[in-house]
């Protein structure tokens, strides 16, 4: 088994770029992970491993061999260089370099008849992408769609966030105008949160197939969006402020949704 002690390895100063930089991910088709959840949902999902790192004063050599039995390359690594790679305190003493998936539009596959989607449009911090995937998650969605997105999906924050939600939502990646034609060709009703020409969310009717479309606090959704809705949807503010975070707002409307599902059934 190969073993790493020193920073200075040109390995290790790999995974630092990988964990840093979107453009070397985007490069090299690889990614980390950190901690064991994560990994496990990641395996869930079919995800292909390259290699595993483990620290062994917090994990053990067998505890990973058992999980991974086609051939992964497993390396021990020294305190030090664990802490430099780790991106968090308290991932478990393993990370992994995985490879990237193709998140396009044509690899989505529905398999219910009335499908919810939820879609974000520019969404900036990770946190708030964290969040979404989350949400999306809660609500067992048939798919999330990120519309012009200002972040890379395999951002160590967005995967920290999401505790390992990226892996157990069914993702795609697309300009608006892509999206919406992807809507409208799978028979999909869009429900766009914005305040211009809009009604009470819970006044909607989302028993066919619907998309829960957010975008930013700051600017909301783009004009492409107001003009191609089934119906603009807003949620009443009952304070002194006229918005709220949006992840917030996609959990309020996704699960008004999945009450009238439920009612009806």
């Amino acid at each position: 088994m190969k073993e790493i002690t020193s920073i200075q390895n040109q390995y290790i100063k790999n995974l630092i770029k990988l964990q840093e930089k979107a453009r070397e991910r985007k490069k090299q088709g690889l990614f980390l992970i950190e901690g064991k959840r994560e990994i496990s949902l990641a395996i869930e999902a079919d995800y292909e491993f390259d290699s595993i790192l483990f620290f062994e004063d917090l994990i053990t050599f067998d505890e990973i061999n058992n999980q991974f039995k086609n051939n992964v390359s497993i390396i021990k690594i020294s305190k030090e260089v664990y802490q430099k790679i780790a991106y968090r305190s308290s991932t478990e003493g393993i990370i992994a370099i995985v490879k990237i998936k193709d998140f396009s539009l044509q690899n989505i596959t529905f398999n219910t008849k009335t499908q919810l989607v939820l879609v974000a449009e520019g969404i900036e911090k990770p946190g708030n992408i964290g969040a979404l995937l989350r949400t999306a998650d809660a609500a067992n969605v048939d798919a999330v769609l990120i519309a012009n997105p200002k972040s890379d999906l395999y951002n160590p924050n967005i995967i920290r966030s999401s505790v390992g939600c990226i892996f157990t939502n069914q993702i795609a990646i697309g300009s608006s105008k892509e999206i919406i034609a992807f809507l409208k060709e799978n028979h999909i009703n869009i429900y766009a949160a914005t305040l211009q020409n809009s009604n009470e969310y819970h006044k909607e009717n989302y028993l066919n197939s619907s998309a829960i479309v957010v975008g930013t606090e700051a600017s909301g959704l783009s004009e492409v969006w107001r003009e191609n809705a089934t119906q603009n949807i807003n949620i009443p503010m009952q304070g002194k402020i006229d918005s709220m975070n949006v992840s917030v707002a996609a959990a309020i409307v996704i699960f008004e949704a999945k009450r009238q599902r439920e009612f009806k059934s």
